[in-house]
């Protein structure tokens, strides 16, 4: 039976940082596009015809965001933890045990763990419908649940086919800080879109990062992910342009009027690390630090952008 830790380690703690990122951007967006957070604390922009603009409103929906987020990653976690090792392709990993692989949990104990994940990402995605009136989530959430289990999950896995990164670019990126957003102001700012692009690439350096720490037991597996399709070398580069790329993206929300979004760009130190590591042709477990710091400075990125926008 799994101890705590390792069912700590089945949900991947360290991918986390990965879903809150997407709603602190989100947040941030929406409190800049009604005028700022200082604005809501002194009550500017509280009208009695529109009471859902009150700030516990506003922090409740990103609240109720921020669960939807994390019970789909960390279900997604659990999925992708009973496919794989049913399958077989975790049966030789240079990273972290899988608790299915390994022998830890029963392969049905971790796939209720993915089911119980979803169903509290839905449980709060339908509260966050009924307090936000936002129908359209309803459909967007049972996409999401459906993409996070097909991603290594049924008999055509499409993260078996180097499409893992459009998965989370569209969930992690667009879908988790345009949803964010809108669900609080029902507006969709140019900084929101900036943001949301930001963190989608952000999420996909993190997976290029994993899977091209993984391209030799993949390969040998027949997963077929981005980096095995591009290769060790380009799939660096490709790692290399999804950190870089978040950072020229500042511009949108500096040159619409939030000039205190420069502040993300303080973020670059944390980033300097794991570029120099995977450019320096880094192989097998040198690879995994670079996993969790690009998810560090994809979290420190974007609760700085946050602030920034919120100001």
């Amino acid at each position: 039976m799994a101890t705590i830790a390792q069912w700590a380690e089945g949900a991947r703690l360290r991918t986390l940082p990965l879903a809150i990122a997407p709603v602190l951007i989100g947040t941030g967006a929406a409190f800049g596009a009604i005028g700022g957070f200082s604005s809501l604390i002194i009550g500017s922009v509280d009208p009695a015809d529109r009471p859902e603009l009150g700030i516990g409103t506003l922090l409740f929906r990103a609240l109720l965001a921020v669960i939807v987020s994390l019970g789909l990653q960390i279900g997604s976690n659990f999925a992708n933890d009973y496919s794989d090792g049913i399958r077989g392709t975790d049966d030789v990993r240079v990273g972290p045990q899988r608790l299915t692989a390994s022998g830890a949990a029963p392969p049905g104990a971790v796939k209720r763990a993915a089911f119980i994940s979803f169903g509290v990402a839905a449980l709060a995605g339908i509260v966050l419908v009924l307090v936000s009136q936002s129908w359209w989530f309803v459909p967007v959430g049972i996409l999401a649940v459906l993409a996070a289990w097909f991603y290594t999950g049924g008999s055509h896995p499409y993260g078996y086919y180097a499409l893992g990164e459009v998965f989370v670019f569209i969930f992690f990126g667009l879908v988790a800080t345009l949803g964010t957003t809108y669900v609080m102001i029902q507006q969709l700012p140019p900084a929101a879109w900036a943001g949301a692009v930001a963190i989608g690439l952000f999420s996909c350096a993190v997976l290029m990062v994993n899977n091209l720490r993984d391209i030799p037991t993949d390969s040998e597996a027949g997963k077929t992910t981005l980096a095995v399709l591009l290769g060790d070398q380009r799939a660096r580069a490709a790692y290399t342009l999804l950190v870089a790329v978040p950072y020229l993206l500042l511009l949108v929300p500096i040159l619409s009027g939030h000039p205190a979004a420069v502040l993300a760009a303080l973020s670059l130190v944390l980033a300097i690390g794991p570029l120099q590591t995977v450019l320096s042709g880094s192989q097998g477990t040198a690879l995994i630090p670079p996993i969790k710091n690009t998810g560090l400075t994809a979290l420190t990125y974007s609760a700085l952008l946050a602030l920034g926008l919120a100001l």
